[in-house]
């Protein structure tokens, strides 16, 4: 997710640390066969030069959602769940996670990054790409994706984590496809602003010190600010929701708690979304698996939002 997948709830506060302290991160990527049958709704998708991207979509309606993971997360983060109450248990696949409950009400996709892993540990079944990766070579495998796929517009973007710097500058790069964002405790371009100058130097030196593998996901969290704060400004009266973690977690990067700094960038950040904030998720950092149903509520009321405003 931010810093890595934060899928248990007993992982967040050490895991989200830095990306390569991630148990599923641990695992080398190394690419597979990707079966064209079979149960698994998920296909390959060609995106030119080479370059394949798994991609599941379902459901029908319009607008169509678009998941976008956390750092290093495939996307079976959004059909699986933890159990709050046994937080030592296994992610599952269950009918209440974030897609399949949003292909209930509308078309919904996600898709597997380069350089992501499956939560039982396994490679992503996308072709890998050499890193770090930036937020814009985010938002062009994500427009080839949906082009190839033939997915038509309007979208809306659901980012977790580092998958909102993404779905973000999608929705200020692309205007006229998008039709409403959400964030998922998504990273904010402002926790460089509220974080000392000393935190953001340490977190972003241990990111690119602890890479456990060529081929997997390294954001680089520099270059997506730069990138976010160059391009137009988040368009007026788009519909948006800013969902954040009320359960404390810490970047452990020294200097004191970073807690403080994270709540701090959320708020700033629904400030120039101009979005609902709902900071009462009774959740970890991990918010789609830990509380499914509130995360598709949220989507439900930017989906509707936005069909009202076509009819308009």
């Amino acid at each position: 997710m931010f810093g890595s997948r934060p899928v248990r709830t007993r992982h967040v506060s050490a895991a989200v640390v830095t990306l390569a302290l991630s148990p599923a991160l641990c695992a080398r990527a190394v690419p597979v066969a990707v079966a064209d049958d079979g149960p698994d709704p998920a296909r390959p998708v060609d995106i030119g030069g080479g370059r394949r991207v798994t991609l599941d979509c379902r459901g029908s309606g319009s607008p169509t959602v678009v998941l976008v993971s956390g750092a290093g997360g495939a996307s079976d983060e959004w059909t699986h769940i933890v159990d709050a109450a046994r937080p030592e248990a296994e992610p599952r696949p269950d009918p209440s996670a974030v897609l399949p409950e949003v292909a209930r009400f509308t078309r919904v996709c996600a898709y597997d990054r380069p350089g992501t892993t499956r939560l039982d540990g396994t490679p992503n079944r996308s072709t890998p790409v050499t890193g770090p990766t930036t937020a814009a070579a985010g938002v062009e495998d994500l427009r080839a994706t949906l082009a190839a796929a033939g997915e038509h517009p309007p979208y809306v973007l659901v980012g977790a984590s580092w998958g909102a710097m993404i779905a973000s500058l999608y929705a200020r790069t692309e205007p006229a496809r998008t039709a409403g964002l959400v964030t998922v405790d998504g990273a904010s371009p402002f926790l460089k602003d509220t974080l000392t100058p000393a935190q953001w130097a340490t977190w972003i030196d241990k990111i690119r010190s602890t890479n456990p593998g060529k081929g997997l996901e390294t954001p680089d969290y520099p270059a997506a600010v730069r990138e976010l704060r160059a391009a137009p400004a988040p368009p007026r009266g788009l519909p948006a929701v800013v969902l954040t973690s009320d359960r404390p977690w810490d970047l452990a990067v020294g200097g004191g708690s970073t807690w403080p700094a994270w709540l701090a960038a959320q708020r700033r950040l629904a400030e120039e979304l101009r979005a609902r904030h709902v900071t009462d998720t009774d959740s970890g950092h991990g918010i789609a698996v830990e509380r499914p149903r509130l995360v598709a509520r949220a989507i439900h009321d930017v989906v509707e939002q936005a069909r009202a405003g076509q009819e308009r």
